[in-house]
């Protein structure tokens, strides 16, 4: 079975062609050469809207998943595009973001091990280096707040970690209603100030809706306004909150 095949099969680009494989220099990588199909539309990277090409711009590297044990590179000439919006712009290409070298299955990939691995570790398994590996995480991370979505909470955690010497900590919430885990929220920190920032991102509506708040942090967390009403149980060693109001614990 041929690479070319593989790629099909596993990583279609619509619009586009793995036209050629061959190794690179000192058959230390295997480069891919990508062309567009023929009669395809471009795409401009900024409306993401269809618009007739203008020109063509130097051939651009962009490293895929390694495969046993090669670096591999796809390389393509981007196109520019002539907008009626955006004027003349570089094309969005399906398999690339931006001025990322990475594509972004391999940014997928290096930031999947880095939740395995240490982040230098992951660079040395993979032949990269520690910065793309940063790069990598930062994609995917970003990706994933712009798609996330808020959906009603009922109970969230909040917890402490200490990130450096001289007693500096952070501050994590996150959800725990029953069959849906995930952290939302690091604050800079552990002060109510910080805490707050948790509830300005949700919105009072979703504030409103939280009922469970369970925290066997700093005592401070736990100091309410008079005007909420607290039902305090100690369960499992961890304190739960019941709070009939939306606001915020803070310092009277």
């Amino acid at each position: 079975m041929e690479l070319l095949t593989i790629l099909n099969h596993c990583y279609p680009q619509p619009g586009f062609v793995y036209q050629q494989a061959s190794f690179g220099p000192g058959k230390k990588s295997i480069e891919v050469k990508v062309r567009a199909r023929a009669r395809s539309a471009a795409i401009c990277s900024r409306c993401h809207r269809p618009a007739p090409g203008y020109d063509h711009q130097a051939e651009r590297r962009f490293e895929f998943i390694p495969i046993l044990g090669y670096l591999v590179f796809l390389l393509y000439c981007m196109r520019r595009v002539d907008c009626q919006t955006c004027g003349v712009v570089v094309e969005e290409v399906p398999w690339g973001d931006g001025k990322h070298q990475l594509t972004k299955a391999y940014m997928l990939f290096l930031a999947r091990w880095a939740r395995k691995l240490s982040w230098q570790e992951t660079a040395t398994t993979f032949h990269t280096s520690w910065d793309k590996v940063r790069d990598a995480v930062e994609y995917v991370v970003g990706w994933g707040l712009a798609h996330r979505t808020l959906e009603p909470i009922r109970a969230i955690g909040v917890d402490e970690i200490q990130y450096a010497k001289g007693h500096k900590y952070l501050t994590l919430v996150y959800q725990i209603d029953q069959g849906f885990t995930r952290l939302l929220w690091v604050g800079k920190e552990r002060t109510l100030e910080s805490f707050q920032g948790f509830f300005t991102l949700i919105g009072e509506q979703l504030a409103a809706q939280i009922q469970f708040v369970c925290s066997d942090m700093w005592k401070p967390y736990l100091d309410v306004n008079g005007e909420e009403t607290i039902m305090r149980r100690k369960v499992a060693g961890h304190l739960f909150l019941l709070a009939s109001g939306r606001r915020l614990p803070r310092d009277n």
